[in-house]
C-alpha cells in the first residue's frame, strides 16, 4: 500500500511541479547547477548535450560602431541603425502573418502531443540528477531504500535531502528520511547483536547529522560499548576460575552472560566459555584416567595412558601435570623395551621404543632402539640419497646381530626402489620438454617399473598426469574453436559450438570442461527459444487473460532453462484464477441470503490468499455477509429465539459481526434460560397455644401461698 501511495503522490507531485515550472523556474536541487536568465547582450540556447552556448546578438540601437574591430569592414546590416532595420522588416506584413500561423500550429501540435503522451517510469540508474525533478528524486530514493542496505539507504537520504523546506514534497521527504535513518540505525543494531561492535559503530557514525536518527547515535554507541565492556568482564571472571579448577564458580560466571542483552554474548561467547570450562574439566578427568592406567602398568595400559595424556591440549590449564605423567610413562616404557630386547623380541622392543612419547625427553636413552626405525624413516623420504643413507645404516648390522635377516630384506627392497627412482627421474626429464611425443616417451619409461615394486603407485600417478597433458594438448583446439563460434550468440552458432565441443570424448582430460560448456550453450539456446513464450504469457497475464497466459507458458517443457521461471509464473496465475472463482462462487451463494449459503460464501471468500489482489474485496464481502447473517438471526429472534441463536453461532470468527453476534447470543440465552431467583429462608412454624388451666385442681408443682404473694406468671 505504501508503494502504491508513493507512486500516486509522485505522479501528482510531478504534475504539480511541471505546472509550477510553466509559471516560473524552480532552482535546481544540485548545488552549482544554476539557471541564469538571458541578458540583453547574449541569449543562452541548449545544444543536444545539455551545455549552454552563448550566441552573439546584434548591437543595440545606441551602440557605437567603434566596437567593430579595425582592419575589417563591417557589413551594411551592421552599419544601419537597428530601428531602421526593424522598420524595414515590419513592412512585410505577409511574413509576419505566415510566422504567426506557423507558430500557432506548432504550439497546438505540441499541446496535443503532450496530452496524449503517456508518462513513463524514470530509469533511476541512468538519470541525470542536475536536471531531475524532486518527485523523480523521491521515487528513485524510495527504490534505493527498498534494498535495505546501509549504502542504499544513505544514497536515498542524500538524493532527497537537498529539497527546499517549502517544497510540496518536503513533508513526505521528511517522513521517509526519518524512516530510512531509523532503518540504518536498526542495521547497526543488528550488527552489534551479531557481535560486530566496530561494524555497528561504523554504520551508526555514517548516519548524517541532519536526520532524526542522529540524536540516538551517541547514546546507542555508548550503550553498546558499556554492554560490551560488561560482557568482557564477565568472560574474564569465568576464565580466572579455570586455573583454580573451580568449575562451579566458572559455570556461574558463564551463566551471567545469558543476561547481558546481546545475542552474540548470549550464544557464541557463552558457548565458547562454556566449552572452555567443559574442556578443562574433561582434561582433568582424562588425566585421572591416564594416571590410573599408569599404575596398572603393561604395554597396552601405558600406550592407552600416553594416548590419553597426549590428547590434552597444550593450552590446557592442567598441561603441566600432564607433562609429569608423560615423563613417567616414557620411563616405564623404556624399562619394558629393555626387557623385550633382553628377551630377543626385537620387533616388540622397537615397537615399544618408537611409541615412547617424544615429549618424555628420553631420546638419548632410547637411541640404541631406534637405529632400524631411523633407517626406515630416512628411506621414506623417497629420494635416491635418502635410500642410500638408509642402506648404509642397515648394512651396519653384522650377521651375528638378531636383526640381520630383517635388515637384508630391507636392503633388497630399497635397492629395487633405487632402480624405480632412476626410471622416474629419466621420465620426468623427458616430460619437462612438454611436447606430446616427449610425454609419450616419458610414459613408456615409467611403464618399465613393475607393479610389485615400491614405486608402482607413483609411476601410475605420473602416467595419469602426463596422459591428461597429452589429451589437453590434443583437445584444447576443439574447445577454443567452440568458444569462438559460441561468441556470436545466436541459436545456429550455439548449436555449432555444441557440436564442436562434443568431439571431445568421454573420459578425456577436457571432457568435463567441454560438457560444462555444452550445458551452458544448451541453456542459452533454450532461453532463445522459450523466452518469447514467457514474454507473451506475461503480456496476457497483464491484460487479465490468465488462462491463455498459463497455456502459453505451459509450452515451455520441464527441464529446460526457463522451466522453473515458467512454472512459478503459472502457479501464481493459477492461484489468481482460483481466487477469482472462489470469490465469484461466494458472491453467488451470498446472493441467496440464507444462513447456510452465507456461511458457505464466507468460507469460500476466506480461501482467497492474503497475497491476492482480490483479498481486500473478499474481506469487504465477508464482513457484509456476516452482518447479513446477524440480521437474519435478529429477524428470526422475533418468533424463534433458539433458531436465532443457532444462526448467530454460525457467524465465523474474525468477521465484523462476530463480536456483536456473540453479545446477542448471550442476551437471547438469558431470555430463554432466565437465572433462578434465590430461595427464601425457611420460617419456623408458630408455637401451639397452651391449654387453659384447670379451675378445680391446681397445676403440678403448685404450692399455695398466702394472699400477699403475687400470682404466678403465665407463659403465653
Amino acid at each position: 500500500m505504501r508503494e502504491r501511495g508513493s507512486s500516486d503522490r509522485w505522479s501528482a507531485a510531478r504534475a504539480s511541479e511541471q505546472g509550477n515550472q510553466n509559471r516560473f523556474p524552480i532552482p535546481p536541487l544540485i548545488p552549482g547547477a544554476s539557471v541564469a536568465p538571458p541578458t540583453g547582450a547574449a541569449s543562452a540556447s541548449a545544444d543536444t548535450s545539455g551545455v549552454n552556448k552563448v550566441q552573439s546578438t546584434q548591437p543595440a540601437d545606441g551602440e557605437q560602431l567603434e566596437n567593430v574591430k579595425p582592419g575589417k569592414s563591417a557589413p551594411i546590416s551592421k552599419l544601419l541603425p537597428v530601428s531602421q532595420k526593424l522598420g524595414r522588416w515590419f513592412k512585410y506584413w505577409q511574413f509576419w502573418a505566415f510566422l504567426a500561423t506557423v507558430t500557432a500550429s506548432g504550439v497546438g501540435f505540441m499541446a496535443v502531443a503532450l496530452l496524449f503522451k503517456l508518462p513513463t517510469l524514470p530509469n533511476c540508474p541512468s538519470m541525470y540528477w542536475p536536471t531531475a525533478s524532486a518527485s523523480m528524486r523521491l521515487y528513485c530514493a524510495q527504490l534505493a531504500a527498498k534494498k535495505q542496505t546501509v549504502k542504499d539507504l544513505l544514497e536515498a537520504i542524500a538524493l532527497v535531502q537537498s529539497l527546499p523546506p517549502d517544497h510540496p514534497l518536503r513533508e513526505e521527504v521528511n517522513y521517509e528520511i526519518k524512516e530510512w535513518s531509523q532503518d540504518i540505525l536498526d542495521l547497526a543494531e543488528a550488527s552489534f547483536d551479531a557481535g560486530k561492535l566496530d561494524e555497528a559503530i561504523a554504520i551508526a557514525k555514517k548516519i548524517p547529522a541532519d536526520v532524526p536518527a542522529y540524536s540516538q547515535v551517541k547514546t546507542r554507541i555508548q550503550s553498546w560499548k558499556s554492554l560490551w565492556s560488561k560482557a568482557e568482564g564477565i568472560y574474564r571472571d569465568g576464565e580466572a576460575e579455570l586455573p583454580k579448577q573451580n568449575w562451579s564458580q566458572a559455570f556461574r560466571e558463564a551463566v551471567r552472560l545469558l543476561y547481558v542483552g546481546n545475542t552474540y554474548w548470549q550464544t557464541t561467547k557463552y558457548e565458547e566459555l562454556n566449552q572452555l570450562i567443559v574442556s578443562a574439566r574433561d582434561d582433568g578427568d582424562t588425566l585421572a584416567k591416564a594416571q590410573n592406567l599408569v599404575r596398572r602398568s603393561g604395554v597396552k595400559n601405558l600406550l592407552e595412558a600416553a594416548k590419553l595424556a597426549e590428547s590434552i591440549n597444550p593450552k590446557s590449564y592442567i598441561y603441566k601435570d600432564t607433562q609429569a605423567v608423560i615423563v613417567e610413562i616414557g620411563r616405564k616404557m623404556m624399562d619394558l623395551a629393555e626387557a623385550q630386547l633382553e628377551a630377543r623380541n626385537v620387533d616388540e622392543a622397537i615397537d615399544i621404543a618408537r611409541q615412547i612419547p617424544a615429549s618424555a625427553n628420553l631420546q638419548a636413552q632410547v637411541q640404541d632402539f631406534i637405529n632400524l626405525a631411523q633407517a626406515q624413516a630416512v628411506a621414506q623420504q623417497g629420494t635416491a640419497s635418502s635410500l642410500q643413507e638408509a642402506l648404509a645404516l642397515v648394512k651396519k648390522l653384522t650377521p651375528d646381530r638378531p636383526l640381520y635377516i630383517k635388515g637384508q630384506d630391507l636392503i633388497i627392497r630399497w635397492q629395487r626402489e633405487l632402480e624405480d627412482i632412476a626410471h622416474l627421474e629419466k621420465a620426468r626429464q623427458l616430460a619437462q620438454l612438454g611436447t606430446a611425443s616427449d610425454l609419450k616417451s616419458a610414459i613408456k619409461e615409467v611403464q618399465l617399473i613393475p607393479g610389485t615394486h615400491p614405486r608402482a603407485e607413483e609411476a601410475k600417478t605420473e602416467i595419469s598426469r602426463w596422459t591428461d597433458r597429452i589429451q589437453t594438448m590434443e583437445d584444447r583446439p576443439y574447445l577454443n574453436r567452440a568458444e569462438q563460434i559460441a561468441s556470436v550468440g545466436d541459436e545456429t552458432s550455439l548449436q555449432a559450438a555444441i557440436d564442436e565441443a562434443n568431439q571431445i570424448a568421454a573420459g578425456r582430460a577436457l571432457y568435463k570442461e567441454a560438457q560444462d560448456k555444452v550445458r551452458q550453450w544448451t541453456a542459452q539456446i533454450q532461453r532463445i527459444q522459450d523466452q518469447p513464450y514467457l514474454d507473451q504469457a506475461r503480456q496476457l497475464a497483464g491484460a487479465g487473460n490468465l488462462v491463455d497466459a498459463i497455456a502459453t507458458a505451459g509450452q515451455i517443457k520441464p527441464g529446460r532453462a526457463l522451466s522453473g521461471e515458467a512454472q512459478a509464473a503459472m502457479a501464481d496465475w493459477q492461484a489468481q484464477i482460483q481466487a477469482q472463482q472462489n470469490l465469484q462462487e461466494a458472491r453467488r451463494l451470498g446472493s441467496q441470503r440464507t444462513p447456510d449459503t452465507l456461511a458457505m460464501a464466507i468460507r469460500l471468500a476466506k480461501q482467497v490468499p492474503n497475497s491476492s489482489p482480490l483479498r481486500a474485496e473478499a474481506e469487504d464481502a465477508i464482513n457484509q455477509w456476516s452482518y447479513q447473517m446477524l440480521s437474519l438471526a435478529q429477524d428470526r429472534a422475533s418468533y424463534d429465539l433458539a433458531g436465532a441463536i443457532a444462526i448467530a453461532k454460525t457467524i465465523p470468527d474474525r468477521t465484523s459481526a462476530y463480536a456483536e453476534a456473540r453479545a446477542q447470543i448471550d442476551v437471547w440465552q438469558n431470555i430463554l434460560n432466565p437465572p433462578a431467583l434465590p430461595s427464601p429462608e425457611p420460617v419456623a412454624p408458630p408455637a401451639e397455644p397452651a391449654p387453659p388451666p384447670d379451675q378445680t385442681s391446681p397445676p403440678p408443682n403448685f404450692a399455695p401461698s398466702d394472699e400477699s404473694s403475687p400470682p404466678p406468671a403465665t407463659v403465653p
